[in-house]
């Protein structure tokens, strides 16, 4: 009996662990695909796969994780406000936010294109340095964590979120950048935007 018993065990084991993983193959497979029609909504403002060819919206491919997660949930709350995301965001459950944000982190960044003036450049390059952005952005402004990847960024969409700080319209990061940002010149907005968007 209990040699029976055995035999049987063995069989089914191996048969329950199979179908188990086929379940889960499939759920992950359902999961993949509603993340990916999700993200093809994004591609009307953001391109396709997060590579924005509008200099107005930003680049999403390449973006770090928690800085996606992050202002999804900031625009969803009204931390941060955009007449076009509040809408979407509101849309968005926790449970697509993440894998969201996960999808387009994966997603490689294509360069934008731009033209950039060499001497404003060198300038932004500088300015970078003495306002100390690798600090919180990262060697070569990356991002790490919930603090965003700037290098590569579009320049227009960087000028116009310094310019933000700098007024307050825009509060959702604590308080870091608009102290920054009180700092910069018009001009030094222009060069870092330059800068940032030539990395």
């Amino acid at each position: 009996m209990k040699k029976r018993d055995a035999i049987m065990k063995n069989a089914i084991l191996p048969a329950l662990f199979a179908a188990l993983t086929v379940v889960a193959a499939q759920a992950q497979a359902q999961a993949d695909t509603a993340t990916t029609e999700k993200a093809q909504m994004c591609a009307a403002c953001h391109g396709p796969n997060g590579n924005s060819t509008n200099p107005q919206y930003p680049i999403l491919a390449g973006q770090t994780v928690h800085y996606i997660y992050s202002e999804l949930q900031d625009f969803k709350a009204g931390r941060r406000r955009d007449p076009q995301m509040k809408p979407i965001a509101k849309t968005l459950s926790d449970d697509d936010m993440l894998p969201l944000a996960e999808f387009f982190s994966k997603q490689q960044e294509a360069p934008t294109g731009l033209k950039a003036d060499p001497a404003k450049v060198e300038a932004g390059a500088k300015k970078s340095d003495e306002v100390l952005c690798t600090m919180c952005h990262g060697g070569g402004l990356m991002g790490q964590n919930e603090i965003p990847r700037l290098a590569g960024q579009q320049y227009a969409y960087v000028k116009r979120e310094l310019s933000n700080f700098k007024t307050h319209t825009r509060t959702n990061d604590g308080g870091n950048m608009q102290s920054v940002a009180s700092t910069l010149s018009d001009q030094d907005i222009e060069n870092l935007a330059q800068y940032i968007a030539n990395l």
